[in-house]
């Protein structure tokens, strides 16, 4: 699918999974594979920060980005995370599971100014983000929004035929994060 894909786009990649499998297929194969067809990063959320070199040294040499997450409870350990992210940071706006959310209620703004006053890599918010309004909401704050469990859902309901309803919320999502920046377009 990447390869087609980058066919395509050349808009950054960044795949989202578990350890297990890049352990279990091998980090130099997983990763080259990643480089060859265009992977540009990967978040693998059960990496504990302080075995991340374990991943990151290995992806480093072909060129993808171990991307760092940063919890609403990493106060402590924001700094240290920010200093040493590549690509972007992943910070996430709530505790729990992923998935969707009717509000969102971390203090995001004093999360992102320690962020930013540690590096200089571009955040972006996730987790629990479904709707125009909170994607317009966060994007005023942070350089991106993630969004994933929301168009999982679409892919689930429609199934074959979830193109054009994931086109359209994609969209409209682009559209609310673009909603307070102009130069965003």
């Amino acid at each position: 699918m990447v390869c087609s894909l980058r066919k395509k786009s050349q808009v950054p990649l960044v795949f989202l999974t578990y350890l297990n499998p890049v352990f279990f297929y091998g980090y130099d194969r997983f990763f080259a594979r990643c480089q060859e067809v265009g992977v540009d990063g990967i978040i693998i959320p059960d990496l504990p920060y302080e075995e991340k070199r374990e991943v990151s040294d290995v992806a480093s040499q072909y060129g993808v980005d171990v991307i760092s997450m940063i919890a609403p409870t990493s106060e402590q350990r924001i700094k240290k995370i920010a200093s040493e992210a590549a690509g972007f940071l992943y910070v996430v706006s709530s505790m729990g599971v992923t998935g969707v959310r009717s509000e969102i209620k971390t203090d995001l703004p004093s999360i992102l100014a320690a962020v930013k006053e540690a590096s200089s890599v571009p955040a972006a918010v996730g987790f629990g983000i479904s709707t125009p309004e909170q994607a317009e909401k966060i994007a005023g704050m942070c350089d991106g929004v993630i969004v994933g469990s929301a168009i999982v859902k679409l892919i689930e309901k429609y199934g074959c035929d979830a193109e054009e309803p994931v086109r359209e919320y994609v969209r409209k999502m682009k559209a609310a994060t673009c909603a307070n920046s102009p130069e965003k377009l």
